[in-house]
């Protein structure tokens, strides 16, 4: 691990009308002024001011926000620097910092490591008092290897190709190496998504419990195999294993001879510094790498069977059950594709029988009672 950690935030402007020495750190409101004075005043909370535009570089902006940023002329430069042991109080005060200065200029904030903007209005004003990973600490590059050998878009074939490739950006910001997972059907891109995104908050939480306990640590060993727990995931899935594998994703492995997108400038072979790890299924799964993505997804419960409750006349003993219609409805556009059985139309003409609630008759001494 390293022995310490830099994070920039960007904010984009086109006038700062007041003074950023008498601004940061005294003007942080909030949780993290305290911790905004005292990383400023050791050094570690630096704030710089260039009279220039920012020149953004594999940003992943909106169209608005382009023309936003394209209107600038000058940017700040938020910066944080300490060791892993002080993670996630000093990015989260970094971004905080951040936050008021964007406020206060009407700046575009915006996080170079994940390359998005970060919203500073609204309910996303101030920066949470509780750590998510959720809350745009990550972001995912999603890329198709060769578009020209993707077969047509077939939602109903789940592994009709191998040319997806989805890449986590921000997980070095907590000393940890990016996740990809490589080689699964385009059909696929938000199932590798979810599955990438509960791998990383599982390593995320493991990490940071390790570097608070043990922060004079420079190493940490990962076992290659983790097992996701229904408690590891936002709904509560089906609990799954997963392989981590060493893997530099600018090498040009994508599965795919005859192309390399780009390559990296970085430490030599054998230096012991992993740029990236791959999840895929773990040793012994009897399937391809898609049928290990539709197996996570599964849920946790069977699906609930629907009654129709809604009947053309009113429940009498002489006139029949209103049945269900004999059209199934269409199926949902499949963003996320399972290889969950559609519900087969019957072919019987018998309507089904609905279910029909009556009140029950009062007691006969109850009667008499009322009666009198």
């Amino acid at each position: 691990m390293p022995a310490t950690l830099t994070t920039l935030f960007i904010v984009a402007t086109d006038h700062l009308p007041f003074d950023v020495d008498s601004f940061v750190p005294w003007r942080i409101a909030g949780p993290y002024r305290r911790a905004a004075i005292t990383a400023s005043g050791s050094g570690s909370l630096t704030v710089t001011h260039h009279q220039t535009p920012w020149k953004p570089t594999a940003t992943n902006l909106t169209d608005e926000e382009r023309r936003r940023l394209r209107r600038t002329g000058q940017h700040l430069v938020v910066s944080t620097t300490a060791p892993p042991h002080k993670l996630p109080t000093s990015i989260q005060t970094a971004r905080a910092t951040a936050r008021a200065l964007a406020r206060e200029c009407d700046g575009l904030l915006i996080d170079p490591l994940t390359g998005t903007s970060i919203l500073t209005c609204g309910r996303c004003a101030g920066e949470p008092t509780d750590f998510r990973l959720t809350d745009d600490w990550l972001s995912w590059d999603v890329q198709v290897h060769d578009a020209a050998t993707c077969p047509p878009w077939d939602p109903s074939d789940m592994g009709g190709c191998d040319c997806l490739r989805v890449t986590s950006r921000g997980l070095r910001r907590f000393a940890l190496p990016e996740i990809t997972l490589d080689g699964a059907a385009c059909a696929h891109n938000l199932c590798a998504t979810n599955l990438l995104r509960t791998v990383a908050h599982r390593l995320v939480t493991d990490h940071l419990a390790y570097v608070t306990t043990h922060p004079e640590a420079t190493d940490r060993k990962i076992d290659d195999f983790l097992q996701i727990s229904p408690a590891d995931q936002p709904d509560g899935g089906l609990p799954f294993g997963v392989q981590l594998t060493p893997y530099d994703a600018d090498q040009g492995d994508l599965g795919r001879t005859g192309t390399i997108r780009r390559l990296k400038i970085g430490p030599p072979p054998g230096a012991g510094q992993i740029t990236c790890l791959k999840v895929g299924p773990p040793s012994g799964f009897p399937g391809s790498l898609n049928d290990w993505l539709c197996a996570t997804q599964k849920p946790a419960h069977p699906p609930l069977a629907l009654i129709n409750c809604h009947t053309t006349t009113p429940p009498t003993a002489t006139s029949p059950p209103a049945p269900f219609p004999q059209t199934p409805l269409p199926p949902p556009y499949p963003l996320a594709p399972t290889r969950a059985t559609q519900p087969t139309p019957s072919t019987d003409p018998t309507p089904t029988t609905a279910l029909t609630v009556a009140p029950t008759q009062p007691p006969r001494v109850e009667a008499e009672r009322a009666a009198a």
